[in-house]
């Protein structure tokens, strides 16, 4: 399809401000003129690298791959080349995708910027688009940007990470997207798709001018770095030594999901000596199913009558507890004691399952109960640092799998 400029002025355009870094978090020093290796591919719109070789396999959902296509538009595919320019929302049937910032990247004028390709180290492979400009020969806003493929075949084979590192996202939107100077119009979408039509994954902001921040943004702790592990061509999520990372907020982590019926979430959130579960939308909360390892594993369930907490049950780690037919829409959990000292900022401390009464998107609160413990080297912050924390930000994690899936680090408001 051919492309036409389009001039349509929109608010969101003339409010919305690009954001940017301060620290490169870019991978360099590989070589090149610009350090991150070699040119993928000449200077052009809507084209793509030749067939590349990666230097390991990977298994994508399933799929076992050793080679791999750069698109100019942000994205990395393995069947075949992509030229679309103007996103699709993901699931993309037929079309193994990796996106870092699929949108109309133009590097056909000079001074727009363009795509590399190199090897930081043994097992690493990183695709950057440095200072591209966008659709039509538009350079007077700049992305710089990379996608990073790392061989995790110590862990099983195929197994490997993703990263995405934004150090620079000015514009979002081509002319031909509707865009007017690189805003507006229909904004670029990041993150990856099995091409199965079930699994998929779309990072915070995707199709809004938000996608701006993804550079100040993390699942990590490192603003504008992202990391995904995919194991046993599974997204990350699928099982507990796969945990989803959530998306990394000021004190702490948020996360919204998708639940199938009689689907267990296990979410890790940050700990004290217990939280409050607080479901804001969708389907109300089953089950839940606490982790051993935690002294007596023994804790306390209490529920909300409207006036403050009763306390309904005594329950053993490990075993489901059922609040019945119709759910909650939230508990407390308490009796972690002091003596366990679990840092509140440790997002691998507490796995909860959970269980829903029905199919929905889920957002989820959690509230950590914090207790001061007194002395020379106190673990843990005092009640007031934590006890509230509110989320800014979340993930959105789309599956149809009936397979468990686990989220950690999962910090409500």
């Amino acid at each position: 399809m051919q492309k036409t400029t389009l001039a349509l002025l929109t608010t969101a355009s003339l409010l919305c401000a690009s954001a940017t870094v301060q620290a490169s978090v870019m991978l360099s020093g590989f070589g090149g003129d610009a350090g991150y290796g070699e040119l993928a591919m000449s200077r052009n719109d809507d084209g793509s690298s030749n067939q590349l070789d990666l230097p390991f396999e990977i298994n994508y959902f399933g799929n076992s791959y050793n080679q791999f296509f750069i698109n100019n538009n942000g994205n990395l595919t393995f069947e075949s080349a992509l030229g679309a320019y103007t996103p699709v929302p993901f699931p993309v049937t037929n079309q193994p995708i990796i996106a870092p910032y699929w949108a109309d990247v133009d590097t056909s004028c000079t001074g727009c910027g363009e795509v590399y390709v190199g090897s930081p180290s043994e097992g690493v492979v990183a695709v950057t688009w440095n200072n591209v400009g966008f659709y039509d020969e538009d350079n007077s806003k700049s992305n710089t940007f990379q996608a990073v493929l790392i061989d995790r075949s110590d862990t099983g084979a195929g197994n490997f990470d993703v990263e995405f590192r934004y150090d620079k996202l000015e514009w979002t939107t081509g002319d031909a997207s509707d865009g007017v100077n690189g805003l507006g119009g229909t904004p670029a979408q990041a993150g990856y798709d099995a091409g199965d039509g079930e699994n998929y994954f779309a990072l915070p902001g995707s199709f809004s001018e938000e996608v701006l921040n993804l550079v100040s943004s993390s699942n990590t702790g490192e603003d504008g770095v992202w990391r995904f592990a995919i194991r046993e061509g599974a997204l990350p999520g699928a099982t507990p030594e796969n945990p989803l990372m959530p998306v990394v907020v000021e004190g702490g982590w948020a996360f919204e999901f998708n639940v199938d019926l009689n689907e267990t979430i296990f979410i890790d959130p940050d700990v004290a000596v217990g939280y409050d579960y607080i479901v804001d939308q969708g389907p109300n909360i089953r089950t839940v199913t606490l982790p051993v390892g935690f002294d007596d594993d023994m804790f306390f369930i209490w529920l909300w009558d409207g006036f403050d907490w009763v306390q309904i049950a005594e329950v053993a780690a490990g075993i489901s507890y059922d609040f019945g037919i119709d759910g909650v829409d939230r508990f407390r959990v308490t009796g972690i004691e002091t003596s366990n000292e679990v840092d509140p900022t440790d997002t691998s401390a507490f796995v909860t399952g959970l269980s829903f009464v029905d199919s929905g998107n889920v957002s989820l609160r959690q509230i950590p109960i914090v207790e001061f413990v007194p002395g020379p080297n106190p673990q843990v912050p005092e009640p007031s640092t934590w006890l509230m924390v509110l989320i800014a930000l979340g993930l959105v994690l789309h599956t149809r799998k009936r397979s468990p899936v686990l989220a950690k680090g999962l910090l409500p408001a």
